[in-house]
């Protein structure tokens, strides 16, 4: 098997432009670091571009169960350093800073970035997603004064306090029953007729009295001056709204993709996901999307570990095709 040869970052000729890789990794979550695994073992000369804690949105999840290899589960946070130390062994460089754009059309591409700009021949976007919001009145204002992206980040704050949890997905009910060692009562409001999570943690939230379901229901306001304090909600289809005393609000009701920086540059949907076909090429030469970032119909790390492989092994075809 013919592999490509690695050649040292070499300082680029146009000017401004600091080093010059064959691929840059766009994303230091598991789709990412896996796509460095590979092209590291393949001695391809690549870059990981990472601007928060390598690991991705797995770090901030207080317990996986559902990645093989760990019968007993692991934490999020020790996955993705795991990821991160194995990516690291095979040489891939990491650059601890922000993507603000790619110049695609440019070749070799240009990857802008808060510390300068780079160029790469080939490109993998592995960025994931963040937290979607709801949008509704008070929320801006008291995210980080009550309302929270992140039980595993803040649930320690909120230790003997009533809170809400809004979303009865996987996200929203494994958040809960690691919420529940911390708070004092917890009410998960969720919008449709029924919880979608897996059936395996819907029967573990049986077996903790102080979680209360609340279907039907959306939140309409968050109320607080300085601090949460309470949370109005609506019955759905009849219009009946109350007010929740709490202390603290979680929100898991979905994903946006972390592609702002890319608007208008590359094929997406409305939502702003990826497009790509079965190699995972998106609209632009040389340029592939893997993990969450993309459009899919399951996001997990399983999926994103195998999206990163392919992903790898697809611009290795390509830095060896031309």
């Amino acid at each position: 098997m013919q592999f490509t040869l690695k050649r040292k970052s070499e300082e680029a000729s146009s000017e401004g432009v600091k080093s010059h890789f064959e691929a840059a990794i766009i994303g230091a979550g598991p789709a990412g670091l896996t796509a460095a695994i590979y092209l590291g073992r393949s001695k391809i000369d690549a870059v990981i571009f990472e601007k928060m804690v390598p690991g991705g949105y797995i770090v901030s999840t207080d317990w996986i169960e559902n990645y093989p290899g760990f019968p007993d589960g692991i934490s999020g946070e020790e996955l993705g350093e795991l990821f991160e130390k194995q990516s690291s062994k095979f040489g891939v460089r990491t650059e601890n800073v922000e993507v603000t754009g790619v110049n695609f059309k440019a070749r070799p591409m240009i990857v802008e970035t808060m510390d300068g700009s780079y160029t790469a021949s080939a490109i993998i976007v592995a960025t994931g997603t963040k937290s979607k919001k709801l949008g509704v009145p008070g929320e801006e204002e008291l995210i980080g004064k009550g309302i929270s992206l992140c039980a595993t980040c803040d649930a320690p704050f909120f230790e003997g306090e009533d809170i809400v949890v809004v979303g009865a997905g996987n996200s929203g009910i494994q958040e809960s029953l690691y919420l529940s060692k911390f708070a004092r009562s917890i009410r998960i409001i969720e919008f449709l007729d029924h919880p979608t999570a897996e059936r395996i943690l819907l029967d573990r939230i049986k077996e903790i009295g102080k979680i209360e379901l609340l279907l039907s229901h959306r939140v309409t306001r968050f109320i607080g001056d300085d601090r949460l304090t309470q949370v109005e909600v609506e019955k759905r289809d009849f219009n009946q709204k109350r007010v929740l005393d709490v202390k603290g609000a979680f929100i898991y009701v979905g994903l946006v993709p972390n592609t702002g920086f890319l608007k208008g540059s590359i094929d997406m949907d409305k939502e702003g996901f990826i497009k790509t076909n079965q190699e995972l090429k998106s609209s632009k030469e040389g340029v592939f999307a893997a993990g969450d970032v993309r459009i899919t119909p399951l996001r997990q790390v399983a999926t994103a570990i195998g999206d990163g492989a392919l992903a790898a092994f697809k611009v290795r075809q390509y830095l060896e095709g031309r």
